[in-house]
């Protein structure tokens, strides 16, 4: 496996690579588990080359999240790729990334405004910063696919918006969250976790599916009746703080006023250790 630094370095190993051959690309920021490994997988059975990057991209953390903090476990994430036969890593510094003279911004506008966008510790910024740098790394990296998981509903959403809009020509494929035997989707984060937090963790899937139940089983059921539902099955899980419970539109993610699928229902918690994420589709 090649492990690459720096832009200037990547682009002279993609200029190596012949025209014709596929490369598949799964961004993301390290600490690798599970549900990342099954986008390499998915990756390596429909392409010639994968390659991953880790860069903990310090532009989508807010000014009181854990930047500092986020789990680096480089050797452990070094083995899992050489284990998948990833062809290149991408491991780019801050600065060569963000140089000191860097000025330019990318921002998905609406979808970017909702949901966790919507959220004062978190806001657009955060959606601001992850357009800005996956438009740095398609721009690099040049994929045929890139593979995202939907545990970030909204970030696919706003990512591929991104490509729609500025013609960046690559092609997004959309891979299931991958979740622990529990239900808790898999994320770097869980290890925050305390041993008490983990055993409620999981009420938030089981929330969602009892959301998805209440719009199948009961149609007469507003989206505004089952999000009150919902949220008072969540105000009882000890010490957890709703940030929010929506029932939107998978494409607008805009608040649906009728029980008329598709509909997302989408619901990010805090525990005293972690944020959580999670959603489900209705269709």
């Amino acid at each position: 496996m090649k492990i690459i630094k720096t832009p200037a370095a990547f682009a002279r190993w993609r200029q190596k690579i012949p025209a014709k051959t596929s490369v598949g690309f799964v961004p993301t920021m390290g600490a690798l588990h599970e549900g990342h490994l099954s986008l390499i997988e998915k990756s390596n059975r429909e392409n010639r080359l994968t390659v991953v990057s880790i860069f903990v991209n310090p532009t989508q953390f807010g000014p009181r999240e854990d930047f500092n903090r986020y789990p680096r476990p480089w050797v452990e994430d070094i083995r899992k790729l050489k284990k998948k036969n990833v062809a290149a890593l991408f491991y780019p510094a801050p600065e060569s990334m963000y140089p000191k003279d860097f000025s330019t911004e990318v921002f998905v506008s609406g979808l970017s405004k909702t949901l966790c966008g919507s959220i004062h510790s978190r806001g657009p910024g955060h959606f601001k910063g992850v357009a800005t740098v996956v438009t740095k790394l398609m721009n690099i990296v040049r994929p045929t696919r890139t593979y995202f998981g939907l545990k970030d509903f909204q970030q696919v959403r706003v990512i591929e918006q991104l490509n729609e809009d500025l013609n960046l020509g690559f092609k997004i494929i959309r891979c299931p969250t991958v979740r622990e035997p529990d239900g808790l989707a898999m994320s770097s984060r869980n290890a925050y976790l305390t041993s008490a937090e983990r055993r409620y963790a999981p009420q938030l899937y089981q929330t969602l599916l009892y959301g998805r139940k209440l719009l199948t089983s009961h149609p007469s059921k507003s989206p505004d009746q089952v999000q009150k539902i919902l949220k008072n099955r969540l105000s009882s899980i000890p010490d957890v703080k709703i940030d929010y419970v929506e029932l939107v539109h998978p494409r607008s993610l805009q608040k649906v006023e009728k029980n008329r699928r598709p509909i997302l229902i989408a619901a990010a918690v805090k525990f005293k250790s972690a944020r959580l994420i999670d959603n489900i589709l209705v269709k």
